[in-house]
């Protein structure tokens, strides 16, 4: 592969992060009982958008960053 089309790896792999997120939220949401489950839903949301999110920022600024270097 060309260096200069690693970028839309990286948009990829921030497009499949953020569907493992959506997909994850919704797990958690059918499997969140509030009587057996002392933390908000909202802590269980912001714990999986620092595990897939985050790391989609990442990649899509570092896919963002390598198509302008590359594209000029």
């Amino acid at each position: 592969m060309d260096r200069k089309n690693i970028y839309k790896v990286f948009y990829g792999f921030a497009v499949l992060l953020t569907v493992g997120f959506c997909v994850g939220t919704s797990v958690d949401f059918y499997q969140y009982d509030e009587m057996s489950n002392s933390a908000p839903f909202r802590l269980f949301v912001a714990v999986r958008g620092i595990e897939f999110l985050l790391p989609g920022l990442i990649l899509f600024l570092a896919g963002r960053a390598v198509k302008r270097k590359y594209n000029k």
